[in-house]
C-alpha cells in the first residue's frame, strides 16, 4: 500500500510551517463567476486574486492571523485543485465605494460577485503569489475533508490528502466541440487563450439565445478574426451593431456555432448560408431578433 502524502508534508518540505497556513477551496455561488473562475486563475491572476482579497468578518479574523493561504478552487465533489500559495503581507481597511472602485472588482461585479455585505467597511488584503509550489498550479489535487460548505480550513488542524498530480493543468479544459459549445455574454471577454485560437480561424454561422425574451438571432462571421472577433464586438457593444438586439439585456445572451466554414469561402457565399439558417429557423420579426 503506498504512504499517504497530505498537503501539509508539501508545505513542510518546502519551508512553510502547516500551523501559519490558511486553505481555501473557492466555489463561487454566482453561476457565472463559478464557470470562469478556474479560467480567471489561469489566465487572468489579477481579478482571481481580487476575488480572494475580501471576505467576510469571520474568515477576516482567520486571514489576519496567517502567514500564507494556500489557495485551490473546487474542481468536483470532494476534490480541489491548486492554484497557489500566497503570502499575507497585511490589510488595509476600504469603504464600500473604495472597493467597487478598484478596477477587478468591478470586473467581478458584471459576474455576479456582490461584494461586502450589509457593512460600510471591509478589509482588503494584501496576498503575494510566492513561487513556491508554483510548478504545481492547476496540477495538484486535494480531497476536501468533511463538509464543502466548510470552504476554508488551517493546514495543520486538518488531513488534506493528495489525491493526484496530473500531467497537464485541469483550469483550463480544452474547448469542446464546436458543435456542443455554448458561451454567455459575460464569458466572451474571458475566453481562454486557446480557445480564442481556435475561433480565430473559424469563419461559421452562428446563433444568439435571448434567454429573456427567448427570441434568437442568427449572424454570419466571415471578416477579421472570424468567430472571434465578431464575437468580441458583442462583448464590446453587447449589441454588435444589430437594430433588434439594442435596448436587449446582454447578459442573457448566450452564444453557439451553427455551421462551420470553409476559412476561404467567398463572402457571398457566407451569407447565402446564413440567410437558410434564418429561414429554416425563423429566426427573422417578429418571430425572431433578424430584421432582414
Amino acid at each position: 500500500m503506498s504512504e499517504l502524502i497530505e498537503l501539509n508534508d508539501l508545505l513542510a518540505k518546502a519551508g512553510i510551517p502547516p500551523n501559519e497556513v490558511l486553505v481555501m477551496r473557492h466555489r463561487p455561488t454566482e453561476r457565472e463567476l463559478r464557470k470562469v473562475l478556474p479560467w480567471l486563475a489561469a489566465e487572468r491572476h489579477h481579478i482571481y486574486n481580487a476575488y480572494q482579497q475580501s471576505h467576510g468578518p469571520i474568515v477576516e479574523k482567520a486571514l489576519g492571523r496567517a502567514r500564507y493561504l494556500a489557495s485551490f478552487i473546487g474542481h468536483e465533489a470532494g476534490r480541489a485543485v491548486f492554484v497557489g500559495l500566497y503570502g499575507v503581507k497585511g490589510a488595509r481597511t476600504v469603504s464600500t465605494r473604495e472597493f467597487w472602485g478598484i478596477t477587478e472588482n468591478a470586473e467581478l461585479r458584471a459576474l455576479g460577485t456582490r461584494g461586502p455585505k450589509d457593512r460600510d467597511h471591509s478589509l482588503w488584503f494584501d496576498l503575494e503569489p510566492l513561487d513556491m509550489m508554483s510548478a504545481w498550479k492547476g496540477r495538484l489535487v486535494v480531497r476536501w475533508p468533511g463538509i464543502e460548505r466548510s470552504w476554508w480550513r488551517w493546514a495543520d488542524r486538518n488531513l488534506i490528502a493528495v489525491h493526484a498530480l496530473h500531467e497537464d493543468g485541469l483550469l483550463v479544459p480544452p474547448m469542446p466541440e464546436w458543435h456542443s459549445l455554448v458561451v454567455d455574454w459575460t464569458q466572451l471577454p474571458l475566453l481562454p487563450a486557446r480557445w480564442q485560437l481556435l475561433l480565430k480561424q473559424w469563419r461559421g454561422i452562428y446563433l444568439i439565445f435571448d434567454r429573456g425574451s427567448g427570441k434568437r438571432y442568427v449572424g454570419s462571421a466571415a471578416g477579421e478574426e472570424n468567430l472571434l472577433g465578431r464575437w468580441l464586438n458583442y462583448a464590446d457593444s453587447g449589441h454588435g451593431g444589430n437594430r433588434l438586439l439594442r435596448g436587449l439585456d446582454p447578459a442573457g445572451f448566450a452564444f453557439s456555432i451553427l455551421q462551420r466554414l470553409s476559412p476561404d469561402m467567398e463572402l457571398r457565399d457566407v451569407i447565402h448560408v446564413e440567410a437558410s439558417w434564418k429561414e429554416r429557423l425563423h429566426t427573422r420579426a417578429p418571430f425572431g431578433l433578424n430584421d432582414n
